[in-house]
């Protein structure tokens, strides 16, 4: 029996869909119904988009100060219901205790970075040729903006989908994920609105799988939705990102990864089977940044690849509320069926299991360019060790994907490091640690098929604002006719 029922969140108040219609939010360990969402429809994207278009104005007005405040004020509320994101996450995407409660430090912060930046210069004075003018560059909210946030770092990403927008002066509609319409769209709304967030302001719309492509276009192709941002696949961002330009709308996409962790020959090699399992296996491997592939140097790679194997073979799996518990599952028996599928056709065509290959974390090696496992995104509980003969092979292998999104590049020289760094095609490399890292004051995004635009600090309220040019005579020009 479902624990809970939730509704649209339209216009400051929870409204059931037009339609009437309602679907099943699944436990993905249990398969048991954690909640009954209501099922919004075009109708409901379009009266969302009314609420927000009609609360534009005022919120734009409303001075900075004011609105860090409500921003300031959500942070800490967001933390004080730490306990219900650790219980909403185990129940609802299988997140278990740790990676809860690290949602709710990031998302925090994101709220305080956003509140922070409500203050940042609006313009700029420029030079002109024209005497008595005074010429400005001035940054003014787009108007409202369509937010798009997945599953896997549901408060996270659903925090990071509206905090900036929001800063900048925007009013947002929010698609949460159909595997999370609480964690990833409800559940911020409410606490934004609980700060004082005026009514429109934030608005999100839940739907039924089978009607997120349509649900999704019409809220994208709404003449008045100014511009879009989306976290999720490759496959799907393609989609919305054609969408937002046949409509000439401006997009941050924030798309997979086939993320290299490289181990170099000078790495400590216990410290990155510590950074290695990490970064390969936080939340079953089921984060944009996560470890797909490690590069080892050839002299250290049994080494190495014998050392994982036995720190992932001890990793504890099962319920995600079970605060001894590091894998849970992962989100549905579809992705499930997906990563052991890249798995037993790799072993098919010759790569060997060192540990796992039975729904829990796995480690394989002997894998080969050829494999769907090599070349495509895991997102699950596995990882392949590939051998390389020296840094220049690494650099290779780490390029040689459609993805841009991180790297990480294990080593004691940090010069050398940072070179390789320069050489990698990603949004974010990382030396001396891992792949899977965020800080909501960095520019945060990848290159490539793993999308364009950057979340954080000054990065997301541009991505969110427009630049205007404004001049003011202060006499009168000659003009030549």
């Amino acid at each position: 029996m479902a624990s809970e029922t939730r509704q649209l969140f339209i216009g400051g108040e929870s409204v059931p869909a037009l339609e009437g219609r309602t679907t099943d939010d699944l436990n993905p360990f249990t398969g048991e119904v954690h909640a009954v969402v209501a099922a919004g429809s075009v109708e409901d994207v379009t009266r969302a988009v009314d609420a927000a278009q009609e609360a534009f104005a005022g919120w734009a007005a409303t001075p900075p100060s004011a609105r860090r405040k409500i921003l300031l004020k959500a942070a800490d509320l967001l933390e004080t219901r730490t306990a219900e994101v650790v219980a909403l996450m185990a129940a609802e995407v299988g997140g278990v205790g740790g990676w809860a409660g690290f949602n709710v430090v990031l998302a925090s912060n994101i709220l305080r970075e956003a509140a922070a930046a409500v203050s940042q210069p609006v313009g700029e004075v420029l030079t002109t040729d024209t005497p008595g003018q005074l010429s400005l560059a001035l940054r003014e909210p787009l108007g409202v903006v369509a937010a798009f946030a997945p599953w896997n770092a549901p408060v996270i990403l659903s925090t990071r989908a509206v905090a900036a927008p929001l800063a900048a002066g925007n009013t947002v509609v929010l698609k949460p994920s159909e595997d999370a319409p609480i964690a990833a769209g409800l559940f911020i709304a409410g606490v934004l609105h609980e700060a004082g967030l005026p009514a429109g302001v934030l608005n999100v719309v839940t739907n039924a799988p089978e009607d997120a492509a349509e649900v999704a276009k019409a809220l994208i192709t709404d003449s008045r939705v100014r511009a879009v941002n989306f976290t999720g696949s490759t496959e799907v961002g393609r989609i919305v990102g054609t969408l937002a330009a046949q409509h000439l709308k401006p997009a941050v996409l924030e798309l997979g990864g086939k993320n290299s962790l490289l181990v170099l020959d000078d790495a400590d090699l216990d410290h990155s089977v510590d950074a290695a399992t990490f970064g390969s296996f936080h939340n079953a491997g089921q984060i944009c940044m996560s470890v797909d592939r490690v590069l080892v140097h050839e002299s250290v790679a049994e080494e190495f690849t014998a050392k994982l194997v036995a720190k992932v073979g001890s990793l504890p799996h099962g319920d995600p509320a079970d605060p001894g518990t590091v894998i849970g599952p992962v989100i549905n028996q579809r992705s499930a069926d997906r990563v052991a599928n890249l798995v037993a056709e790799a072993v098919e065509n010759g790569a060997r299991v060192r540990t796992g290959n039975d729904g829990t974390a796995t480690v394989l090696d002997n894998v080969s360019p050829s494999m769907r496992i090599f070349r495509e995104e895991i997102f699950g509980p596995a990882v392949v060790v590939v051998p390389v003969a020296d840094d220049d092979e690494a650099v290779a292998i780490a390029n040689d994907t459609e993805h841009g999104l991180t790297a990480g590049i294990m080593t004691e020289d940090s010069q050398r490091g940072f070179g390789l760094a320069r050489r990698i095609q990603t949004g974010i490399v990382h030396v001396g640690n891992q792949t899977v890292d965020d800080e909501p004051q960095a520019p945060f995004g990848g290159v490539k098929a793993s999308g364009y635009g950057r979340f954080g600090g000054r990065w997301g309220v541009e991505a969110f604002s427009a630049t205007r040019w404004v001049t003011i005579a202060s006499e009168h020009g000659h003009f030549p006719f």
